[in-house]
């Protein structure tokens, strides 16, 4: 049974956490002591009936306000599949919450309130998703209940919001209209819009064909652990432990060595106690090379046929997690896969309006601030570009005098 994660997004008060809550209450997925708390809640709908939001919303802060502040993940399965999902928080003060809840995931739950439509953090909760490589799209129209289910408030909303989508060349996008609230095309389909021929939101994320990276080209495995026991039982015995990022690994398959550019074949792989003859993303496991050669901890494997990038001196786009700004002063450090190394803000190319989409030129990036810089690091790094394979194209910079993370790299092209 495979794992689909995926995250919602939209602007305060959209029902994000309801429609979460929604999925999980109908799908019988809450365990009986939370069902319970659930019920003694003193957070009622109008309606009387409960509040779904509270499944998720486990800050004091966010149940007082009724709002999402930081990431919930919550899991579920249901005989076809398991999920994971991420709540994320809405409002720009918390767009690095929102970036780090969404980095991992398969597929993008938008949601826009029926009433407003499509408004400015539609777009910029939009930007952010094409920024993130994410490919599906799931454009929820929520509180149809309150517009009384009308057909063409639903054909204004996603005729606008088709051109935003053109604009961002997000090409796998789906609308469902939905009430979290009432339930409608949550989990069963609505008895209310007769005139919607679609899937309920449920049935959709059942079937929905996503990449899991197991299948990709860019074989990667980042090795973290060199394994030289050198006992007399185990006297010749190297091998090279890391978890594979991307495609898979096969016995005999032929491999370079990053940044050195060794090659060697594969003579075995191990997993546990198995020898497997491959191994594919998501597997930790042991890998011995049919050469001796000199590898050390944050070295790469790849496919020979798909060899990564290798330069210090990397494009970059960027979203900036700290209080505070960038200082192209400090040498920071990169944090890679297992990769470790000093760096320098090289140049500062653009900032972007994320509200607007518009590219300026700035000199600093302060808390939640995206744009695109030049990486400078003090060692060569075997990278991919993020479009093309993001398990791989992506690092975070880390500020060496705190060790606290301080943004994220999504990695965009070489510079010569």
């Amino acid at each position: 049974m495979n794992i689909l994660k995926f995250f919602t997004a939209g602007s305060v008060d959209d029902g994000k956490s309801t429609l979460i809550g929604r999925l999980l209450y109908d799908t019988d997925s809450i365990l009986s002591d939370q069902l319970e708390a659930l019920q003694q809640s003193n957070r009622k709908n109008d309606d009387g009936t409960i509040d779904l939001a509270i499944l998720t919303d486990g800050l004091r802060a966010e149940r007082e306000q009724g709002i999402t502040i930081d990431v919930a993940y919550k899991y579920f399965q249901t005989e076809k599949r398991k999920f994971i999902i991420a709540d994320t928080p809405g409002h720009i003060q918390y767009t690095r919450n929102m970036v780090t809840g969404a980095s991992t995931a398969n597929l993008a739950i938008i949601l826009v309130d029926a009433r407003n439509g499509v408004v400015e953090q539609t777009v910029r909760h939009s930007y952010l998703v094409s920024l993130l490589g994410i490919t599906n799209i799931v454009v929820c129209l929520n509180k149809m209940d309150m517009v009384e289910y009308s057909e063409e408030v639903y054909k204004t909303i996603t005729d606008k919001y088709a051109v935003l989508a053109s604009q961002l060349n997000l090409q796998q996008v789906t609308f469902i209209p939905v009430s979290a609230l009432k339930g409608d095309n949550i989990v069963h389909a609505s008895q209310n819009m007769e005139w919607y021929k679609g899937e309920s939101l449920l049935h959709f994320l059942e079937t929905v064909e996503v990449d899991d990276g197991a299948k990709s080209e860019f074989a990667r495995m980042p090795v973290q652990w060199v394994i030289r026991p050198q006992t007399d039982a185990l006297h010749d015995y190297r091998g090279y432990a890391g978890r594979i990022l991307s495609g898979s690994f096969k016995v005999n398959d032929h491999v370079t060595v990053l940044p050195s550019g060794a090659h060697s074949v594969v003579e075995r792989i191990e997993l546990f106690d198995k020898t497997p003859n491959e191994a594919h993303a998501g597997m930790s496991v042991t890998i011995h090379l049919k050469d001796n050669i000199d590898i050390s901890r944050g070295d790469m494997l790849v496919n020979s046929n798909h060899i990564a990038q290798s330069s210090q001196l990397i494009e970059a786009d960027i979203c900036w997690m700290d209080k505070n700004p960038l200082d192209e002063n400090i040498t920071y450090l990169i944090q890679h896969n297992s990769k470790v190394s000093k760096c320098r803000i090289n140049e500062i190319i653009f900032k972007v309006d994320i509200n607007t989409l518009e590219k300026k030129d700035a000199s600093d990036f302060s808390l939640n601030e995206i744009g695109r810089v030049v990486v400078k690091t003090a060692e060569v790094l075997p990278f991919d570009f993020y479009a093309e394979n993001k398990a791989n194209g992506s690092a975070i910079l880390i500020d060496s005098r705190t060790n606290l993370t301080v943004a994220a790299l999504m990695f965009r092209a070489v510079v010569e």
